[in-house]
């Protein structure tokens, strides 16, 4: 990988250093503010990314991609988005931990739907929220607030499966099929990924 090839992959973090190395400039007041947040942002992740890819490579080894197609794939009926909800739902950390757990779902041979109401679920309807505002905000707020996620979810799902391009969808599949390829093996050499 070159120097642009690097630049251009991390190319947000980039930008961010910057911008934040120009805001210190400015305003250096705000530097030990800005150095504690960035360091308790760095603990969150580190307590919550390696657990996480820790589970996905169980996954990946345990469940076999059969069962994932019977469970979550195209023909998977209603019982797909119902498992999609609730894995979604009892997750636990931030969102950007579902998009690995989403990838490995792809690679599995989800359905592209359940993958976008797994997402959805795990930014709405995560139990631990839904049990803060029970508590904070009262449990006729909450329950309202759910009912309305829920087909917004869905109805958000099937709009983005609608819009996005087949080539689109087709090339993340096959991104996530090519994750685990060992060194020297060629990229068309791993499993064919069923179309969504």
């Amino acid at each position: 990988m070159n120097l642009m090839e690097i630049l251009k992959r991390y190319r947000a973090a980039i930008i961010a250093f910057v911008a934040l190395a120009v805001f210190m400039f400015f305003f250096p007041s705000f530097g030990p503010k800005a150095g504690a947040s960035l360091l308790e942002q760095a603990r969150t992740m580190l307590l919550v990314v390696p657990p996480i890819f820790l589970l996905l490579g169980l996954m990946d080894v345990w469940v076999p991609r059969e069962t994932m197609m019977k469970f979550m794939g195209p023909g998977s009926g209603i019982k797909g988005p119902l498992i999609s909800f609730a894995v979604g739902s009892a997750a636990a950390g931030p969102l950007y931990g579902a998009f690995p757990v989403a990838a490995i779902l792809m690679k599995k041979g989800a359905s592209f739907t359940n993958i976008l109401i797994f997402i959805g679920a795990w930014s709405t309807t995560k139990i631990p929220m839904l049990l803060f505002e029970m508590k904070a905000l009262g449990v006729r707020f909450a329950l309202a607030r759910l009912a309305i996620d829920i087909p917004g979810i869905i109805l958000i799902a099937l709009a983005l499966k609608a819009v996005i391009p087949k080539a689109e969808v087709e090339r993340l599949y096959a991104a996530a099929a090519a994750m685990d390829i060992k060194p020297g093996m060629p990229a068309n050499s791993g499993p064919k990924m069923m179309k969504p």
